[in-house]
C-alpha cells in the first residue's frame, strides 16, 4: 500500500525526475533534505527516522495536529455514509457546516459559498466583491500572499504574478502595509470593489497590524464604498486566541476566507462566508461559480468536528497558557542573543521571529532542522521565521521546543557572521 523506495536519496532523485525538480533541489541546497514519512501529534518522521516537531504546521493545516484521533474518528464514520457528494445539489454536510460556520463569524455574515482550497476561495471572494460592486478593481499590499489561482495570484508579490504573467498593476495595485494614506489614493476614486488583507501577512513574515491600521482600512472602505475582505485561512481558527483574528480589532468584514485549519489536516475544504449584500449572485445565477470538489461532504463533516473542538472553551485555555509560555520563553531566547535574534513579531500562536541578517531566518531553519524542529523562513521576508505552535500543544513539549529553538538559534548565529 505504501510506496518504497531504496533510500532517501533515490527518492530524492525520483522526485526531481518526476515531480517538482526546483523545489527538491531547494530544500536539499537549505541543508533541509526533509520526506516527511509518519507523522503524529504534533510530530513529522523524516524517512530516516529523525523526529521534528512541527511548528509550520503548514500555514496552519495541521492547528489540531496530525491525524488528531477525533477528527480521523470523524472521517472514517463519515465514510460508512457519505463520499464527496455532488456540488449540484443542496446537501446535508454541507448545510450543517454553513450553520455552524455563520453562528460563529463575525456579525453581519449570512451565506457561506465553498472551494477545494485557499486560493479558489480568493478567488470565490473576489469574483463576489466584483459582482457586488460593479467594479473591477482590487487593492492588497505589497509583499502579500492570498494563494496561487487564476485572480488569487495578482494580488499577491510580484515574485509569483509575473511568472505565470499575471501581474496587473491598473486592476490589482498593491500599498505599503500600514500605510492608511496609501491605501486612501488608491480608493479615493471610488472605483474599487474591495480590499483583501490578511489580518496578520503570513508569507511576509507576521508584521503585525499598527494599532487603528485595520480599522482605519475599513472606515475608508466604507466611505469609498469598497468590500473589507479579510483573509483568515492562516490567522484564523483560534490561532490568535479568537476564532477569527479579524474580531479583535472589532471589525466585522463584508467577506472571510478561511480554509487550510478547516480541513483538519485531513480533507481539503475552503469557504467563503459573505454579508446578505455580497450574497445576490447566489440567487442571481447560484450556478455562477462552480467547484466539483468545493464543500465536499466528507471535508465538510471533519470541518464540522474541527470547528466544534476549535470553539471548545478547553482550546481557548490551552491557547492562552501556550501564548504566555512562549512569550516568556522566546524573550529569554532573545536576551541571551543580542543583535542576532532582534525581534519578535507575536499575537497569539501567530509568531515571526526576526534576526539581524537578510537571511538570517534561512540559517535559523536549517539549524532547527538538525536539532529536531521543522519550521519556515518567510519566503518575502528571509530575516523572519515562522513559528506556529499548535493550539493542542502539551506544555512538556512546548518546554523542548523552547529548548531545541534556543540551541538552535544561537547556532545559527554563527552560521551567519
Amino acid at each position: 500500500m505504501f510506496p518504497e523506495y531504496a533510500s532517501k536519496q533515490d527518492f530524492l532523485a525520483r522526485s526531481k525526475e518526476f515531480w517538482n525538480p526546483g523545489k527538491t533541489q531547494f530544500w536539499i541546497d537549505a541543508g533541509v533534505p526533509l520526506v516527511i514519512d509518519r507523522r503524529e501529534e504534533y510530530f513529522l518522521y523524516d524517512l530516516d527516522g529523525a523526529r521534528l516537531i512541527d511548528v509550520h504546521l503548514n500555514g496552519g493545516t495541521y492547528n489540531l495536529g496530525h491525524r488528531n484521533p477525533e477528527l480521523v474518528a470523524t472521517l472514517r464514520q463519515a465514510l460508512d455514509r457519505f463520499d464527496i457528494g455532488n456540488h449540484h445539489f443542496p446537501s446535508l454536510a454541507r448545510t450543517a457546516l454553513a450553520e455552524d460556520l455563520i453562528r460563529t463569524a463575525p456579525p453581519g455574515l449570512s451565506k457561506v459559498i465553498y472551494s477545494s482550497g485557499g486560493g479558489e476561495a480568493v478567488d470565490i471572494a473576489l469574483k463576489t466583491a466584483r459582482h457586488t460592486t460593479g467594479k473591477r478593481r482590487i487593492v492588497s499590499i505589497h509583499k502579500a500572499f492570498h494563494g496561487h489561482t487564476g485572480l488569487a495570484v495578482a494580488t499577491g508579490d510580484d515574485r509569483y504574478a509575473k511568472l505565470f504573467l499575471a501581474d496587473r498593476p491598473a486592476e490589482f495595485p498593491h500599498v505599503p502595509f500600514n500605510d492608511l494614506d496609501a491605501m486612501e489614493q488608491e480608493l479615493r476614486a471610488g472605483d474599487v470593489a474591495g480590499v483583501i488583507l490578511e489580518t496578520i501577512p503570513a508569507t511576509y513574515g507576521f508584521p503585525l497590524p499598527e494599532p487603528g491600521y485595520l480599522e482605519g482600512v475599513k472606515k475608508l472602505c466604507e466611505t469609498y464604498d469598497a468590500l473589507y475582505i479579510a483573509d483568515e485561512v492562516q490567522t484564523g481558527l483560534m490561532r490568535t486566541g479568537e476564532l477569527w483574528a479579524i474580531t479583535k480589532h472589532g471589525i466585522s468584514p463584508d467577506i472571510l476566507v478561511t480554509s487550510k485549519g478547516l480541513s483538519g489536516g485531513l480533507y481539503p475544504i475552503g469557504a467563503v462566508l459573505v454579508s446578505e449584500r455580497c450574497a445576490g449572485w447566489l440567487t442571481e445565477d447560484g450556478f455562477g461559480h462552480i467547484s466539483t470538489f468545493g464543500g465536499a461532504e466528507l471535508g465538510c463533516l471533519v470541518a464540522r468536528k474541527t470547528l466544534e473542538i476549535t470553539t471548545r472553551p478547553s482550546t481557548r485555555a490551552q491557547v492562552d497558557e501556550l501564548t504566555g509560555l512562549f512569550t516568556t520563553g522566546l524573550r529569554e531566547i532573545q536576551a541571551a542573543n543580542p543583535g542576532w535574534f532582534t525581534g519578535i513579531r507575536q499575537n497569539g500562536l501567530v509568531m515571526g521571529l526576526e534576526f539581524g541578517h537578510p537571511r538570517g531566518a534561512e540559517h535559523v531553519m536549517r539549524r532547527m532542522y538538525e536539532n529536531g524542529v521543522w519550521a519556515i523562513f518567510s519566503a518575502l521576508d528571509p530575516r523572519v521565521l515562522q513559528f506556529k505552535p499548535g493550539l493542542l500543544l502539551s506544555p512538556a513539549v512546548a518546554a523542548e521546543l523552547l529548548e531545541r529553538t534556543a540551541t538552535a538559534i544561537g547556532l545559527a548565529a554563527g552560521d551567519a557572521s
